[in-house]
């Protein structure tokens, strides 16, 4: 499987791979879930390239390291699925 900073890099930087729509699902560790965010809705934090911004519902800006990402999504096609366990409550 191709590493998460390597697919990222290129949906950022191969205009024609980026010209689809692309979610990201990451791991939000109050949620105990997936979450799953457009691309179109985060942000690049340029003080640190393994991470990146995403607001959620309530307004507040939260920085996700890039081992949180969990899948991505192409049009809609599952391209990309980190099969990890995570700990149940």
């Amino acid at each position: 499987m191709q590493p998460i900073h390597q697919l990222l890099a290129r949906i950022r930087w191969d205009p024609e791979f980026s010209r689809s729509q692309f979610d990201i699902g990451y791991w939000d560790r109050g949620a105990r879930e997936v979450v799953r965010v457009r691309l179109s809705e985060i942000a690049w934090d340029s003080g640190n390239p393994s991470f990146f911004d995403v607001v959620d519902g309530d307004g507040i800006e939260h920085s996700i390291p890039f081992h949180r990402v969990r899948k991505v999504w192409r049009n809609g096609v599952l391209i990309w699925n980190r099969d990890r366990s995570f700990p149940q409550p």
